[in-house]
């Protein structure tokens, strides 16, 4: 049979043919790929013509698309539904990319060709912004350096590659294994029927002739910790989670703590003083010694507020409070001084109806954009839905995917991928992905998501809608390839929609009797947000601090043992990681040893000032109108990288964005004056 990945898809929007594909078929089209970029990139350099922008930066640009085709549709569906025969051959595929990417980079010919282009000036707009960013990309992969040490860098970023595909593996199969099985129903007190149900046909889909099994989620905090009444069973789901990736098989701090050294040689190969120095540069922020300053800024506030929470907590528990107790006294106060009580609002959040009247109906109100939910497609897994999108003046933006439950094969967390890109140098259309790991339902029972499950399910569209409105000419621009501290940015503006006050009485409807929720509930949920955020605001801080100085290590520095090291970089912060865990741990840090955010983790709260500012904005011009909806795409969602994405912001917003709008809304105002 013919391989669908070598030759461009016949489906409607160059769909992959999911249902078709093998692992091998995978393998071969990045090899075929591989061999076709190469000669391409041979006549570049063979050329006897000056060097100019269509022989050179454009023609690079169009080379290799075969290898994207298939490394999109493999990073698709490797970390979505990871089944053995792809584990098997992803150690292989990212050693050929990784072998693959320093061939290119390290090209002398194509580099000075790309060079001269550069120099030669003329350019403007897009065909500008390819050409410099090209050309850093390029300088920043070694592109200058001898062959000594470029042979050198391509044995540190194979050794690199290797280690986070294993790291990778590792946490997948240990997050499976550190599950808890509980004995009973008794031991899952305060669970909903539903939630318990789910729990046995987790168990028994894990191959236990008994029990309840709950799995886990990515963060150190787990869902059901805010709602089991046993200290016992929180205690359990709690230890499982804080020391996944520390023993056995699936340990993992090793590979974390060889990847950091190796990254902090690989830095100062290329010249920089360490790898959060490397990585910074082409982001938003300016140096690491201003992210630095933005963190040391926030932590006092933060933990002054955390604090304060767990006095409240400690009195209503009538002791002092265990790790473990946290999210569930954080719950009982809400549900006792803010008369929120999250879990019981669970019945009014039905998956199905927050994707179509919540997340759907806003981008709809906002942007005109309608989706229309298709059968025909293939996708590489049951449970996925596809919708194509179409925008107000009725024609084709592209297709939405969506991945919503949790399964063994399946990566944690939640995140958005592309599958085409919205580029028009191909012609293509956009195809992008949401996944999320929201428990599924037991059988014939409809699929209910917490608040927090909600806002995941607005955010993660936010990228989704980055990348459907993606207006440009060239792939690596397009859409979400913006800078790494950028990105999160108007996934997070999003959210904003997720309670308003017109979208939530429509689709915030009781599972059983259709009804809106109760009077008042959304006006209690507001006046209840900023309880919590010390410990939010703290943890999110921990593990951005943590990510930072791993990757700040001088080259030779040895961090020591890696648990022994965590815990002194907390505590030198001012963190106490016995009373609050950060978000992530260095076993378990996906993003930052095996997702693309190594020195990058800081970017979500360096996004919020923006996204603060912006949804200020929004309320400052009357909301969420037609007329807002389409400055914010035209000026800012369409551009992507296009151009400067702060000069993006400044055209949307008229002027540099202010960190007060952020100060206020994690209740750090006080602590700043």
């Amino acid at each position: 049979m013919t391989n669908p990945l070598l030759s461009k898809s016949v489906l409607p929007f160059e769909m992959p043919a999911f249902d078709l594909l093998t692992a091998q078929d995978y393998v071969e089209a990045v090899k075929h790929g591989i061999a076709e970029q190469l000669a391409a990139i041979a006549a570049i350099t063979s050329s006897t013509e000056e060097p100019t922008f269509p022989n050179t930066t454009e023609a690079f640009e169009t080379s290799g698309e075969t290898l994207r085709r298939a490394v999109m549709a493999f990073s698709n569906v490797r970390p979505s539904h990871g089944t053995d025969d792809l584990v098997e051959v992803d150690a292989d595929i990212q050693a050929l990319l990784t072998e693959h990417e320093d061939a290119v980079h390290l090209d002398a010919q194509l580099h000075a060709r790309l060079s001269a282009v550069e120099a030669a000036g003329g350019l403007d707009g897009e065909r500008q912004r390819l050409s410099s960013e090209t050309l850093r990309r390029f300088s920043q992969a070694g592109a200058g350096l001898d062959e000594a040490g470029k042979e050198r860098l391509r044995a540190l970023n194979a050794e690199i590659s290797a280690l986070s595909t294993r790291y990778g593996t590792r946490l997948l199969a240990g997050m499976n294994d550190a599950a808890v099985l509980f004995d009973s129903a008794e031991a899952l007190e305060g669970l909903s029927d539903a939630e318990i149900a789910s729990a046995a046909r987790a168990a028994t889909e894990a191959g236990h002739l008994h029990g309840y099994l709950l799995t886990l989620v990515l963060p150190t905090q787990q869902p059901a910790l805010a709602r089991l009444e046993r200290e016992d069973s929180r205690r359990r789901l709690f230890e499982a989670s804080t020391r996944r990736g520390q023993e056995g098989p699936n340990r993992t701090l090793e590979l974390g703590a060889s990847m950091a050294r190796l990254r902090a040689e690989r830095a100062a190969l290329l010249g920089y003083d360490h790898h959060a120095a490397y990585v910074l540069e082409g982001q938003t922020a300016p140096s690491v010694e201003a992210v630095r300053e933005r963190l040391a800024g926030l932590i006092p506030g933060a933990l002054a507020n955390a604090a304060t929470e767990a006095a409240t907590m400690a009195e209503l528990a009538g002791r002092p409070l265990a790790p473990w107790d946290r999210a569930y006294y954080s719950a009982r106060v809400q549900r006792e001084k803010y008369a929120v009580d999250a879990a019981a609002l669970k019945p009014w959040f039905v998956l199905d109806r927050v994707i179509h009247a919540g997340v759907f109906a806003a981008a709809t109100r906002l942007y005109g954009v309608e989706f229309t939910e298709r059968h025909d497609l293939p996708v590489y897994h049951p449970e996925v839905r596809v919708w194509e999108v179409t925008d107000a003046d009725g024609s084709t933006l592209g297709l939405f995917l969506g991945d919503y439950f949790a399964r063994p094969t399946k990566a944690g967390g939640a995140w958005m991928n592309s599958i085409r890109d919205g580029a028009s140098l191909f012609g293509e259309l956009p195809v992008v992905t949401n996944n999320l790991n929201i428990p599924a339902p037991a059988e014939g029972q409809p699929a209910l998501v917490t608040l927090d499950e909600c806002r995941t399910l607005f955010h993660e569209f936010g990228h989704a809608l980055h990348g459907l409105f993606a207006h440009g000419i060239y792939p690596s621009l397009a859409g979400t390839s913006v800078p790494r501290d950028f990105v999160e940015y108007p996934s997070q503006v999003n959210e904003m929609w997720q309670f308003d006050a017109e979208l939530v009485t429509k689709y915030a409807l009781h599972v059983e009797t259709g009804e809106p929720l109760p009077a008042g509930a959304v006006e209690k949920i507001q006046d209840a947000g900023l309880w919590g955020a010390g410990f939010s605001t703290t943890e999110y801080l921990a593990a951005a601090l943590l990510d930072l100085e791993w990757h700040s290590l001088a080259a030779g520095e040895d961090p020591g043992d890696p648990l022994e090291f965590e815990d002194r970089v907390l505590r030198e912060a001012g963190f106490s990681p016995e009373v609050i865990v950060p978000r992530y741990r260095t076993g378990y840090f996906k993003h930052i040893f095996d997702g693309g955010y190594s020195a990058g983790y800081y970017s979500y709260i360096w996004s919020e000032v923006l996204d603060a500012d912006t949804v200020e904005w929004f309320t400052e011009n009357g909301g969420g109108t037609r007329a807002n909806g389409d400055r914010f795409r035209h000026e800012l969602l369409a551009r992507g990288n296009t151009r400067d994405p702060l000069a993006s912001y400044e055209i949307f917003r008229g002027r540099e964005a202010r960190l007060e709008p952020l100060l206020v809304r994690r209740g750090l105002d006080a602590a700043a004056q």
